[in-house]
């Protein structure tokens, strides 16, 4: 198989491949010692059989090479680009070149639509759909560590050579049951921007606590403000410089200098002292002195809704029956936090608009408005008209 380390290798291979119709890709990254993804492979394989010619692996790492025939593929809105549970990799791209390739498809959503079951993995969609097995043995290895070794290059590219069989069986199986269109609507998440930028001064929303008092929470946004700026400016995982119950407790005790700091029980040796603890105790004084009309507000809305429980039953029965007959997962129809919402008289939920609407929301809001009942035939459940 072929490894491209030269700039102009990657330029010939990706001007081959905006005359095919589609392109796989997928990559190999760490990110357990850095905020951002470090991509360390990528992988591409346009429509054929012959791996040697049609499937490539591409070294970002190899010196001197850019990545800029690649992103020009990606801009290519003639390519289809097929990836599989593809938010991750989506990201690294976004964060690296502010793009998002497309025309996207994921098989991943896509399988889900065709009855694979929820959050397939690739693993079993090569198993069922391409009749082959994979060898996982290389899964966890270093990718930054070069050589590669055989072994890794021969798991890499089966990432990419496998999916081109699954892309065009769940294209055709789409298009049989006309829900291309449904696939095409998820992808609107996946390809908006917004789903891949992490603004500092939100990451406080991200954090479970019990207590909803203003100026705990207005404490404890300052602390994540300043932990998710710190980390994205060092590259360094937001947990390396303290974890959530760390952040909660100096929420809670609110250290205001050195001492009181030194006291914190789940608070790292290294945030003890130096710009962390200089940061740590400037966002709790930025928090304390923040005027109250300032502070965070917390979202009650889910607590004074007022479900009706029988209903709620009903409605995931309802769901269930609906997924079983559409063979499409119930957790891509809707949530099972909706169906509450549902019970207790909200309306503006995804699952009433869109394709969801038509396989399970107007029914939903039939049931919940008495139109409908719901019986058993054989081992089915059926809606019944009431009117």
């Amino acid at each position: 198989m072929q490894t491209i380390t030269r700039t102009e290798d990657l330029a010939a291979y990706c001007s081959m491949a905006r005359s095919k119709p589609y392109v796989t890709v997928d990559t190999e990254f760490l990110r357990e010692r850095t905020y951002y993804s470090q991509l360390c492979l990528v992988q591409l394989a346009v429509p054929g059989k012959d791996d040697e010619t049609d499937a490539v692996l591409v070294d970002p790492l190899a010196e001197g090479l850019s990545l800029d025939p690649l992103y020009e593929l990606f801009r290519d809105t003639n390519v289809v680009k097929v990836f599989h549970a593809a938010r991750q990799d989506l990201e690294i791209f976004y964060v690296d070149a502010g793009l998002i390739p497309e025309p996207l498809f994921d098989t991943q959503v896509a399988a889900m639509v065709c009855g694979f079951g929820e959050q397939v993995g690739y693993e079993t969609l090569v198993r069922k759909i391409a009749r082959e097995s994979l060898d996982k043995s290389s899964r966890f290895t270093d990718w930054s560590r070069r050589p590669l070794t055989e072994a890794q290059k021969k798991y890499a590219i089966a990432d990419v050579t496998h999916l081109r069989q699954i892309y065009e069986y769940l294209a055709r199986q789409l298009e049989k049951d006309g829900r291309a269109a449904w696939v095409a609507e998820e992808m609107g998440i996946l390809t908006n921007p917004e789903t891949y930028i992490v603004r500092p001064e939100e990451a406080w929303k991200r954090v479970r606590t019990r207590t909803n008092s203003g100026r705990f929470l207005g404490v404890l946004r300052e602390l994540a403000k300043f932990r998710e700026s710190y980390a994205q400016s060092k590259n360094v995982p937001r947990n390396r410089v303290y974890k959530d119950d760390a952040l909660v407790e100096l929420a809670s005790t609110k250290p205001q200098t050195p001492q009181d700091l030194s006291r914190a029980r789940l608070l790292l040796r290294e945030a003890r002292k130096g710009e962390i603890a200089e940061g740590i105790m400037a966002a709790i004084k930025t928090g304390l002195e923040c005027p109250d009309a300032d502070l965070p507000k917390p979202d009650k809305t889910k607590e004074k809704l007022q479900v009706n429980p029988a209903l709620a039953d009903l409605l995931r029965v309802l769901l269930k029956s609906k997924s079983d007959n559409s063979g499409v997962a119930a957790k891509l129809i809707a949530a099972t936090s909706e169906l509450d919402e549902l019970a207790a008289g909200e309306r503006d939920v995804p699952s009433l608009h869109g394709w969801r609407r038509d396989v399970f929301g107007a029914d939903a809001l039939r049931l919940c408005d008495g139109k409908i009942g719901l019986a058993t035939k054989g081992q089915k459940v059926i809606t019944v008209d009431l009117d």
